[in-house]
């Protein structure tokens, strides 16, 4: 700024120069004598002048100087001169660069041994200035003294250096003028540098007082800070809450909006309360409304996906329903009475799904052909039916003989068949294998819905979660006890009912170990159909004995005979009834292993061993011989002992020990 001040009054000052001499620019001159260029030895920057002796401020004007009197003005007089300007006569003597050329002759030269002071003393200008005295110093006609010569000879030399002096001169001025703009400016700046201490000291004041604020606010912060914190709302997640899909994310910001309502709702009922909680409220009551508003098509949309043809509802309890069960939790919670509706919607959902799914199977199983029941299928029946085969499928099938039909409850672990495989069956099997495969499906379901309701609906009480999954599966109870009573209300396979208890215990068993009480009124209901039918069936065995054993002729001994006729007399071989009697009393005893003292089957079972031995007493008694009726007797029970041998359990003990004392009684005899 200040160095293109100088450049144009440089231009002002230097326009009256000689054109010989080389111009100088405003950068030259504003270089002092602290600026010179490296090298730049030979030649001393005319600005060296702004601190001579001679130099003067008296033109300076009066605006341009400091008023306040600071020690950065000063004027020429007061200033020493540095020591390493030049003097100017030296300057001037460099530039006029004159030698000695003779006798008489000015000499001005930069030798030591004589100073250009000197020479200026030696001159008289008679109080003239240097125009008036060179036009003065005319030459004239008169006779010329040795002194007239040196002045004659000064004159003639100052002519022929006049346009040097002219540039001297000129110089001077500019640096005169230089001088000047520099001063200005040092005071500009002066000014500027006091208008900018100002601003520091205003700043410094500023920042102090900031400073303060800042402590103060941190202060305020840390005291109000977790108040403020406990009934804030991070926008994060109203914005979640309100936009965000439904996922794990939504679930968080659904548990903070529910802490902070919580807190707050705590915070306004209690007297510690303070106006900025009534400000937040009804945020708060916007963002329910909105969460519950959410929830609910959420839930209803699931709910509603059940219903579609050929879905798996597990699938959608599992991965849509189960993962966010929070918000049936936060449901229930805000707003119980759609809570309520909710669950009641699920429940009918579920009830509809089970009910139309287990019909469907049922009917699959249905398909399954089971061996037809025939009254003569006692002990005291005609068999000569069942030898001809005279029943389509009945002549694999041994209603008295257990056989392999144990495996149904050996492989308990085996999951139900699917309806596909059911349906494509043609084989006959007993009335356990339906039996089975309904219940463990059953099973299966049963205690996965208790366990989804459980979980999902978990504000509920345990006895409201039963109660829930009775109204569920009550129709599919209802079609499992239909089930029950159409496969054994016209049977007289009593293995095979007693299967069917066993089934049903095994069932129970497994709803205790996963500890889903359900299902315990639908396994009572079934035990209840169950162990009547087998006490019946075991009665019309009895029965059948009893029935047999009081024919009296020829008629009834021809049907109990071993050839078809009357050679009781003449054979102590075991009777065909005894080999029957054997392989049901091996079937319950097996199916009886583990049973318990409080069931009917052990008087059932006394009742028809009591029938037996009187039929044996009486076939006995046909023989003439005593020795052949021992024999006979001895044959009969040796054949019962012998088929019950492998069978274990108290019950089957007992029945070995009764067989034993038979023995010894036909040994005593």
């Amino acid at each position: 700024m200040w160095r293109d001040r100088i450049a144009g009054q440089s231009t002002v000052s230097g326009g009256n120069r000689n054109p010989s001499l080389p111009r100088r620019s405003s950068s030259q001159l504003s270089q002092g004598p602290y600026n010179t260029r490296p090298g730049n030895t030979s030649t001393t920057s005319s600005t060296s002048l702004l601190v001579s002796p001679n130099d003067s401020t008296a033109s300076l004007p009066a605006t341009g100087r400091p008023s306040n009197g600071t020690g950065l003005r000063q004027t020429s007089a007061q200033r020493p001169r540095p020591a390493v300007v030049p003097d100017p006569l030296e300057v001037l003597n460099g530039i006029i660069r004159k030698e000695k050329q003779g006798k008489g002759v000015l000499q001005i030269s930069a030798s030591p041994e004589k100073r250009p002071q000197d020479l200026v003393k030696s001159i008289d200008f008679e109080g003239l200035s240097l125009e008036e005295f060179v036009a003065k110093a005319a030459p004239k006609p008169t006779r010329k003294s040795p002194a007239s010569d040196a002045n004659a000879q000064t004159i003639q030399q100052f002519e022929q250096e006049r346009d040097k002096f002219q540039d001297l001169h000129t110089a001077i001025s500019g640096c005169d003028d230089v001088s000047k703009s520099v001063e200005l400016y040092l005071n500009d700046f002066q000014n500027e540098l006091g208008a900018v201490s100002a601003e520091i000291e205003t700043l410094q004041t500023r920042s102090t007082q900031l400073n303060a604020m800042l402590e103060n606010r941190r202060n305020v912060e840390r005291l109000l800070g977790p108040a403020v914190e406990e009934i804030s709302i991070s926008p994060k997640a109203v914005r979640a809450i309100v936009e965000g899909p439904m996922d794990e994310n939504w679930v968080r910001a659904l548990n903070e909006i529910d802490a902070r309502t919580t807190g707050i709702e705590a915070k306004a009922s209690s007297s510690a309360g303070f106006k900025a909680i009534e400000d937040v409220r009804p945020l708060l009551i916007d963002v329910k409304n909105k969460a519950i508003e959410r929830i609910r098509d959420y839930l209803v949309s699931q709910i509603r996906a059940m219903r579609s043809p050929n879905i798996n509802a597990q699938i959608v309890q599992q991965q849509r329903l189960v993962k966010f069960k929070d918000l049936y939790s936060y449901l229930s919670k805000v707003h119980p009475t759609l809570g309520g509706e909710i669950c009641q919607a699920y429940i009918n959902t579920m009830r509809w799904y089970y009910t139309s799914n287990f019909t469907r199977y049922l009917q699959a199983l249905e398909k399954i052909k089971v061996f037809p029941s025939d009254r003569n299928e006692v002990l005291g029946g005609d068999s000569s039916t069942h030898r001809t085969g005279g029943r389509a499928g009945s002549a694999a099938h041994d209603p008295f003989s257990l056989g392999r039909r144990i495996d149904v409850l050996r492989n308990g672990n085996q999951p139900a068949i699917s309806s596909y495989i059911a349906e494509e069956d043609h084989s006959y099997h007993g009335i356990e294998l339906p039996f089975r495969n309904f219940n463990v499906a059953l099973v299966d379901n049963v205690s996965a819905e208790y366990s989804f309701l459980t979980e999902f609906f978990s504000p509920l009480t345990f006895h409201e979660i039963s109660r829930k999954a009775g109204e569920i599966f009550e129709p599919v109870f209802a079609l499992g006890r239909n089930l029950t009573k159409k496969l054994i209300e016209n049977t007289n396979d009593s293995l095979g009912v007693l299967m069917c208890v066993r089934l049903n215990q095994h069932s129970a068993f497994e709803f205790q170990r996963r500890k889903v009480p359900v299902a315990d009124s639908y396994v009572n209901g079934i035990n209840m159909q169950l162990w009547p039918r087998f006490q019946v069936i075991m009665d019309l065995h009895g029965e059948s004995l009893k029935r047999v054993g009081s024919n009296t002729g020829r008629s009834a001994m021809s049907a109990l005979s071993i050839a078809g006729g009357d050679d009781l007399k003449q054979s102590s071989a075991p009777h065909f009834l005894t080999q029957r009697f054997g392989q049901l009393l091996h079937g319950i005893l097996v199916l009886s292993s583990d049973a318990g003292d409080d069931e009917p089957v052990s008087n059932s079972l006394a009742r028809l061993r009591s029938e037996f031995d009187s039929l044996l007493a009486k076939l006995s008694r046909n023989g003439t011989d005593a020795k052949r009726r021992e024999r006979f007797l001895y044959n009969n029970y040796s054949l019962i002992l012998t088929i019950i041998s492998d069978t274990q359990g108290k019950l089957a003990t007992d029945q070995r020990l009764h067989l034993d004392e038979m023995l010894k009684s036909c040994n005593k005899r």
